[in-house]
């Protein structure tokens, strides 16, 4: 069926991907799952379809992510993907859980086999959440222990540490260090200044 199908495609020029096709158990109808950027008047195939197959035929036009999840494949991980494997709704993936994650935004590392925003991004969002409560925010005015001041640049959950950037005068040049801080002597720290105050 899904090669007769996908020749009566081409035969009407049809800008269509056929995906799968299935009978329902009673074999009273025949469904055909296709991919398609635009609406497809697809009237003259379902016609020839239902004359060949001696059945009711439906069409389903379907969106980008249940299509990786009939088609799977392996994401980025190595692992089968989880629309596959146990995903039964999509929801939407923001743009900002990935920017929460530190993740590059780079859409090729972002972007699962189905061209979206990777679902396994919403998993650890929660987390992320709430981990980032217990580190300064981005752009605070923060103290090292050396008495150093300077504005937080990158959070990184995962390592447990922040950077800060300085500002130092030298020479009557201003000049820009970086320095890395462990969540935890932040912490201390933190906790020390505010007694102090």
């Amino acid at each position: 069926a899904l090669r007769i199908c996908q020749e009566k495609i081409k035969k009407y020029n049809l800008d269509m991907h056929l995906i799968n096709c299935k009978y329902l158990f009673d074999k009273s109808r025949l469904i055909f799952y296709f991919y398609a950027d635009n609406r497809i008047d697809f009237r003259e195939l379902v016609k020839e379809l239902a004359s060949l197959f001696k059945t009711k035929i439906e069409l389903k036009q379907i969106g980008v992510r249940d299509k990786a999840k009939m088609v799977g494949g392996l994401g980025i991980c190595g692992r089968p993907l989880c629309c596959s494997l146990f995903l039964t709704e999509f929801k939407p993936v923001p743009i900002n859980v990935a920017k929460m994650q530190s993740v590059a935004l780079n859409l090729s590392k972002v972007s699962g086999t189905c061209g979206r925003l990777k679902c396994c991004l919403n998993f650890e969002a929660q987390f992320y959440k709430e981990e980032l409560k217990n580190y300064p925010k981005l752009g605070t005015q923060i103290k090292t222990k050396g008495g150093k001041e300077g504005k937080v640049i990158e959070v990184n959950i995962l390592s447990r540490y922040l950077v800060i950037e300085t500002i130092e005068k030298e020479d009557n040049e201003h000049i820009k260090n970086r320095i890395k801080i462990s969540l935890e002597e932040w912490q201390e720290n933190h906790n020390q200044w505010n007694k102090e105050k």
